[in-house]
């Protein structure tokens, strides 16, 4: 069940509502009986309210906490980093990096000094999925 004051991200453009993938917000009311919401999103000092119903619930999620890759740029005042070796996976520099960044005023780690020298010794050597040069190479032609 939501409740107003709940947090929530929006998963996908909604170029009608102008939310788009990534942006947080805050319920502000909650009909659970017609199923429809409202969520107030802030951007900057401009505040925007936007209904949504039934069909269109799914576009959201609920964001207490989120991953770093859905935070898309965003930062914020607080942010919890978890360094384990049992990710050892997601263990590389660009990544810690990436989490301190999104943080306005304060970073905690959680986990290992030895997983976080893992991490910060550990350059991602995975390829890039991008055709920005072949696109470079066809506006010069």
């Amino acid at each position: 069940m939501l409740r107003e004051g709940g947090r929530v991200i929006q998963k996908r453009n909604n170029y009608d509502q102008n939310v788009f993938n990534g942006d947080i917000g805050s319920i502000i009311q909650a009909d659970n009986e017609e199923m429809e919401l409202s969520v107030s999103f802030r951007a900057g000092k401009e505040v925007k309210e936007v209904r949504y119903t039934k069909e269109h619930l799914l576009e959201l999620d609920l964001a207490y906490a989120i991953t770093i890759h859905k935070s898309q740029g965003s930062e914020f005042e607080s942010v919890i980093i978890p360094v384990v070796t049992q990710h050892f996976g997601m263990l590389f520099r660009n990544l810690v990096y990436t989490n301190i960044t999104r943080a306005k005023k304060l970073a905690v780690f959680v986990g290992t000094r030895k997983a976080l020298a893992l991490a910060v010794n550990k350059q991602s050597t995975a390829a890039r999925q991008t055709a920005l040069a072949y696109l470079l190479k066809q506006d010069i032609a």
